[in-house]
This record gives C-alpha cells, sequence and structure tokens, in this order.
C-alpha cells in the first residue's frame, strides 16, 4: 500500500531523485503528483510556492490522493511557534487543532441534497502514524514533541501579537494556515493522517521580540530531515 507525504513551505526540494510526476483528475480539479515505486509526494503550494495558502485547492488534493489508492499520510507543516512545547528549530507531532481559517472549502458534503455523514474528530491525528513517527525520529536521533496543539488561521497575512495572545489562552502551542483544512478533509476522506509541524519563529509578539525567522540552511536540513522521517514511517507500517 502506497502512502503519500504533503509538504509545503520549506519542502519545495524535498522530492527524492528519480520521482516521476502523474496527473490526476480529481471532482474538484486536475492535481500534479510526484511518486517513485513506495511513495506519492504533494506539494500543496505548488513547485515555485506560487499558490497561497487561502487559495490552495484543499478538496482536489486530498481527493486525488484518494483516487490514487493512499490510506495513509503524513503532512509536514512550517509553523510559528506560540509556547515553548516547540521551539524555532525544532519538529513535533501534531495532537489536536483548532481551525478559524475561512473563506475556503472545508468539506466534500458541500451539495444540496447530498447524502452525509458527521466525522469523528476525537483523534483527528492518528495515534498509530504518529507514535511510529516519534519511534523512528528515537532511531535517527531526531526528539520529536508529542500532542501539539495547532491552530489554523487563513493568511497569508501573518498574525498580530493581540491574535497570538487569543490563540494562547486557547491552549494552542503553534499557528500556521493549512493543518485544519488538510486533517479535516482527510478523516473524511477516511484516509490516516498524521501531521509534523517544524518551527521556523516564535509567533508575533512572544517573547516581547519581533518575527525572528531560522535560516534557510536549517529549513532544509529539517525538511529534508522530516521527510525521510515521514517515507520511513509510512514504509514501517
Amino acid at each position: 500500500m502506497k502512502g503519500a507525504v504533503i509538504g509545503g513551505t520549506g519542502c519545495q526540494s524535498f522530492l527524492p531523485p528519480g520521482v516521476r510526476e502523474r496527473i490526476v483528475q480529481s471532482r474538484y480539479g486536475e492535481v500534479l503528483l510526484y511518486e517513485d515505486d513506495d511513495i506519492v509526494y504533494l506539494l500543496r503550494h505548488r513547485l515555485g510556492h506560487t499558490v497561497p495558502p487561502h487559495l490552495i485547492n484543499y478538496r482536489a488534493h486530498i481527493d486525488a490522493l484518494r483516487i490514487a489508492g493512499i490510506r495513509r499520510i503524513v503532512a509536514i507543516y512550517a509553523v510559528g511557534s506560540i509556547t515553548e512545547s516547540l521551539k524555532p528549530g525544532t519538529a513535533g507531532v501534531l495532537g489536536q487543532f483548532v481551525d478559524l481559517a475561512g473563506n475556503r472549502e472545508n468539506t466534500f458534503y458541500s451539495e444540496p441534497g447530498q447524502s452525509f455523514r458527521h466525522t469523528p474528530m476525537d483523534e483527528p491525528y492518528s495515534p498509530t502514524l504518529s507514535r511510529t513517527l516519534i519511534e523512528e525520529g528515537k532511531g535517527r536521533g531526531l526528539t520529536l514533541a508529542r500532542d501539539l496543539t495547532y491552530v489554523c488561521t487563513n493568511g497569508p497575512r501573518l498574525e498580530t501579537p493581540a491574535e497570538i495572545a487569543m490563540y494562547r489562552t486557547l491552549g494552542c502551542d503553534v499557528v500556521g494556515m493549512t493543518a485544519g483544512t488538510e486533517t479535516s478533509l482527510a478523516c473524511e476522506a477516511g484516509i490516516e493522517f498524521a501531521g509534523i509541524a517544524y518551527s521556523i519563529n516564535w509567533a508575533a509578539g512572544v517573547g516581547g521580540s519581533q518575527v525572528s525567522f531560522i535560516q534557510d540552511h536549517e529549513i532544509d536540513h529539517l525538511t529534508g530531515a522530516l521527510t525521510n522521517l515521514a517515507r520511513n514511517t509510512l514504509l514501517s507500517i
């Protein structure tokens, strides 16, 4: 069974050599996938990082992966850190999310008269995949934070210090612009899903300083390590 890795900001170079391009026509549009004999890769912002988070065709992405026979996904997210649970330059697995994004399609049940079901979200992220990611990470000398809570904003603008202060009171550890939508759709599609967050900066107002991003070479190192981790995790299950 093939698994899929989804990457976004900082993941433009995460495709391994020798992947083949595959175009999948979903119900919601055409999607370009990259695949080798074992794993399918999807760049959520496309090559060149040209599609902002609020304009991503999330339904097409998840539907295309479903059509391609994917039953397990590990998604990689660049985030800003709200709490000490995840410091810039480190990574962890998601446990919960708060979805505050708007003006985007976040369900497959959008047609009047269409039959639908309520999707349980007690465990939006697969405990099995998340646990395996942590165990695989230990074997590679990579310590991952556990059970992070992600708040999903609309973007593409960054957040104000006041908004970040509010998110902290809600119990959120990290902030990003894509995971809430992807996670909801994957759960509706019945695809086992796990999320890895890596922090590229403290969120606005945290520590009393302006946003300061980690260096590009640090991002490249992290995304490379996390892509390999995701791949090996999917192959090990």
